[in-house]
């Protein structure tokens, strides 16, 4: 146990959103961690009401916390992309939140779309770059609306951007547990500029790192490899819209979004950790949404903090909730979402 009291802002957000925060809470609540919990009004709700997405008040309120959990944002009645850019981007952005960090690990008894892998096949993590690449904004419009339109996004990928992401993967790598290997994911073969920086970047600092194993993959062959031969993988870093795609189909290979968890790191400043799936509006208040990723979001926070007896904590607790749910798909666990954050609770105290 840390002596540290360790101030965590809560965006609870939308939809389920609310509800698996509650259970992530839930779940730290019977920890030994000394915690005090900021709450913050953020999602449609607030949005709706006022206008504003992320004012700036509320952002620099996010700069003193040592570390925020997110629940989920996103409502049908808001238009796609407001919320996703002028707030969960903002975030990322403003914060220098640079790593977008997936694990991808299987737990017993979770059944997937693919029964043949076994829970050593499918055990890695991905890098995904967060504050660069096809995310930044870049581009605008030409003659639009007309026949003759033309739509311009650009990638904007940076030698720094590039080194530090590359060298957190490189680091990654070497902590234990891990299997000392880092794959490039990217499409060097079109992309040759920014697959260039990428693959050079890598070899550069791979230099540094002489007992990690380097590979490169382009990102459709990942995506045949992420089903056929998942073992193949241990630390993946890759750019901001391959990480962002891959990591869904990493979720399906461990069990669905409702096990999936995330985490966008500053190594060096406040980080916020979620559960990547949505905020799915027709489960929300039934009881029925699978908290997991949540309570996953939450071991990882709690990892970042340094408070590695909690966090592993929590990990048992997930792995024994895993081992009682008869399926992770909402709805179909056999408990309600709440029976599911008491079972984490049993577990983690076992």
């Amino acid at each position: 146990m840390s002596s540290a009291i360790h101030t965590v802002g809560v965006i609870r957000g939308d939809g389920t959103g609310p509800e698996v925060a509650g259970e992530a809470l839930k779940v730290l609540d019977t920890l030994e961690v000394e915690s005090e919990l900021v709450e913050f009004d953020l999602g449609a709700e607030r949005y709706l009401r006022t206008g504003e997405a992320l004012p700036d008040e509320e952002l620099e309120r996010l700069r003193t916390m040592d570390a925020v959990l997110l629940g989920a944002v996103g409502d049908p009645r808001v238009r796609p992309g407001i919320l996703e850019r002028d707030l969960l981007l903002r975030i990322r952005f403003e914060l220098d939140q640079y790593v977008n960090l997936r694990p991808i690990v299987r737990y017993p008894g979770v059944e997937t779309l693919v029964p043949s892998h076994g829970e050593d096949d499918v055990n890695m993590v991905v890098v995904r770059e967060n504050s660069e690449g096809l995310y930044t904004g870049a581009g605008g419009f030409h003659r639009k609306g007309t026949p003759h339109e033309v739509a311009v996004q650009e990638s904007i990928n940076t030698r720094h951007g590039v080194e530090r992401i590359v060298r957190y993967a490189f680091e990654l790598a070497m902590r234990p547990g891990r299997r000392r290997k880092v794959t490039l994911v990217h499409k060097t073969n079109v992309l040759t500029y920014a697959g260039d920086l990428y693959g050079r970047v890598v070899d550069g600092v791979g230099v540094e790192f002489p007992d990690v194993e380097r590979d490169y993959v382009h990102v459709d062959a990942a995506c045949i490899y992420l089903l056929d031969e998942p073992s193949r993988f241990d630390v993946i870093v890759t750019d901001n819209m391959f990480g962002d795609i891959i990591t869904d189909l990493g979720a399906m290979i461990q069990g669905g979004m409702g096990v999936a968890a995330g985490g966008n790191i500053n190594p060096a400043g406040v980080s916020m950790f979620e559960p990547i799936g949505g905020t799915a509006p027709d489960h929300a208040g039934r009881g029925t949404i699978n908290p997991l990723a949540a309570i996953g979001a939450l071991q990882m926070l709690l990892a970042q903090l340094g408070e590695t007896e909690a966090a592993a904590a929590v990990t048992a607790g997930i792995r024994f909730a895993c081992s009682k749910l008869h399926s992770m798909r909402a709805g179909e666990m056999g408990f309600s979402t709440g029976e599911v954050g008491d079972l984490v609770v049993e577990g983690a105290a076992a």
